[in-house]
């Protein structure tokens, strides 16, 4: 393939990249859930071999809720609280949730991209209706456990339909949109931390 070729297939990936992240920045709230499976061959974890884990975030500008691997992320924009309401603990920290070896979270499903990735256009299949773009995303950080990300894409609706992250032991991790609503009307404080609720007073240990 030539290196002419290879530059428009990534021009056109960054523009399709930016519409969709302009498309889902544009709305007032998500409501967003998911469902995320593994494969992992060396560790012997074949395809449908483990349930999926289901989660569901609300997104609001910056701020979100996400109910993720039994926790609940409350982001208000400057403070993340993390409650674990089985063991009744609350970790607090300053900031976003980091991203760990270039692992990309349900929060960041729309931006992600916009730092540290080269990408490429994928393949077009029709799914159910729809006409699916793949793009292909490939970390500059040589030292990320991440090799490829890929995001499949509702041409028509310009949202993000799955997400694909292969892991230099090839892991394959992939984040699928089962239902997501634009616009919603929230509760007053989906994005506010309960002191009251989650007090040591009731049992919760607070780090």
């Amino acid at each position: 393939m030539s290196l002419h070729v290879l530059g428009q297939s990534s021009d056109e990936a960054k523009l399709l990249l930016d519409a969709v992240a302009t498309k889902m920045e544009g709305y007032e709230n998500m409501e967003i859930k998911f469902s995320q499976t593994l494969i992992n061959e060396d560790a012997g974890i074949y395809d449908g071999d483990e349930p999926p884990i289901i989660g569901k975030i609300i997104l609001q500008k910056e701020k979100y809720n996400l109910e993720y691997l039994g926790n609940t992320f409350l982001f208000n924009g400057f403070t993340m609280y993390v409650i674990n309401e089985e063991e009744k603990e609350v970790t607090v920290s300053k900031g976003d949730i980091d991203g760990e070896d270039g692992f990309i979270y349900p929060s960041k499903l729309a931006t992600f991209y916009k730092e540290g990735y080269t990408y490429a256009m994928g393949k077009v299949i029709q799914k159910n209706g729809r006409n699916l773009q793949f793009v292909n995303l490939f970390p500059m950080d040589n030292t990320s456990n991440i090799i490829k990300v890929e995001l499949v894409i509702d041409l028509k609706t310009k949202h993000i339909y799955q997400l694909t992250q292969t892991g230099e032991n090839g892991s394959k991790t992939t984040f699928s949109i089962t239902t997501f609503k634009p616009n919603q009307k929230l509760p007053e404080k989906i994005f506010s931390f309960d002191t009251q609720k989650y007090s040591e007073e009731n049992g919760y240990t607070i780090d």
